[in-house]
């Protein structure tokens, strides 16, 4: 069964388009000094090694579904929303000093060794990390010259910018609220969901079909439906994801077991866990949470306290009211049938996977 994503060859064409764009880039780094050949080896392996490409398939269908038309130019414009998860996931890693990223070191890591192995002065660490910083921040300011480059005409940019510029400024205040969360240890779940609705909900569902129907000049209603459908499909996108990094497999997700619980993630899983756990268990969950030094006794431990608990049932149940109400959504959208077709199908890939 061919995937949502590679309908009308979006996935090769997205590929096709940020190879090029970073090609034009690593001409740009190496006129400056060749030295940034590292900078420009490590992005281009990062953004084209891997990546599901929901982003830009939500987008483009999006547009599609708002009376679009297919053109190189709108897989471009579609494709820079890579570019902004290529830097959310680069600082990511960073904040939560995670060492691997699709099976690969991270970015922070993978300077770090460059660092080590070139015998260089100062910390490796510090040097892995500045690079990181640097690195998420130019693949940001990318994103804006990949969109305002793609071809589109200057009345389409100019209904797709403020889309955008929204876009990344809630994906970087929820990252902040993350970090806070976590900080604060607040097990609310009215956080937990805010956390989950602005650092990922958003800008990983709502805002790229938004920012289709602004491209094509969509009316208010189709982009009011985009919202209905895509805010709770979003919700249940990173609810699965919460899912996965307590009790996914490695082999699949790319990332060690439990790199979630080590890390002291207070997602909607575990808010629900501390809400239903006695004052001991609670405790016990409490003090595991976020030891970097956790065993793998000690993750399995803290799995059988969250699914005793009844959050792992819970957060299930959430995801599969919120997918009722976001096909309900979906199936009474004034859009095009095949973008409606693609769009369900993307819902499904989105909540029902396993990486």
């Amino acid at each position: 069964m061919t995937s949502p994503v590679e309908v009308a060859g979006l996935r090769s064409r997205v590929d096709k388009a940020l190879g090029a764009f970073l090609g034009e880039q690593r001409a740009r780094l190496s006129g400056i000094d060749p030295a940034l050949a590292e900078v420009s080896d490590a992005l281009e392996a990062f953004v084209l090694g891997g990546g599901k490409r929901l982003r830009p398939a939500f987008a483009y269908w999006g547009y599609r579904g708002a009376g679009g038309v297919d053109g190189d130019a709108a897989v471009a414009a579609v494709a820079a929303l890579e570019l902004v998860q290529a830097s959310a996931l680069i600082h990511d890693d960073l904040m939560d000093r995670s060492d691997t990223r699709r099976g690969e070191p991270s970015m922070h890591r993978r300077f770090e060794k460059m660092h080590r192995q070139a015998a260089w002065r100062g910390p490796g660490g510090l040097f892995g990390e500045s690079a990181a910083v640097l690195l998420g921040d130019l693949t940001l300011v990318w994103s804006d010259e990949m969109l305002h480059t793609s071809g589109l005409g200057p009345q389409e940019l100019a209904r797709a910018r403020p889309v955008f510029d929204e876009m990344r400024t809630e994906v970087t205040v929820g990252q902040y609220l993350d970090v806070l969360t976590q900080a604060t240890a607040d097990t609310s779940l009215e956080r937990a969901g805010k956390v989950a609705r602005f650092k990922a909900a958003k800008y990983t569902v709502e805002r790229p079909l938004l920012l289709g129907a602004a491209i094509a000049g969509a009316p208010a209603a189709v982009s009011a439906a985009y919202t209905a459908f895509g805010l709770p499909l979003g919700e249940a996108f990173q609810l699965r994801d919460d899912v996965l990094g307590v009790f996914g497999d490695p082999s699949r997700t790319g990332k060690p077991a439990g790199d979630d619980l080590r890390e002291g993630k207070r997602t909607y899983l575990i808010a629900a866990a501390f809400g239903a756990l006695d004052d001991g268990a609670w405790a016990e969950l409490d003090k595991g949470l976020g030891d970097p030094s956790l065993t793998d006794e000690g993750v399995e431990r803290l799995r059988a306290l969250i699914r005793d608990s009844g959050a792992l049932a819970a957060t299930e149940q959430r995801i599969d009211e919120l997918m009722t109400a976001s096909l309900s959504a979906l199936a009474a959208a004034g859009i095009d049938d095949e973008a409606r077709t693609v769009l369900r199908a993307l819902a499904d890939a989105a909540t029902r996977r396993t990486v």
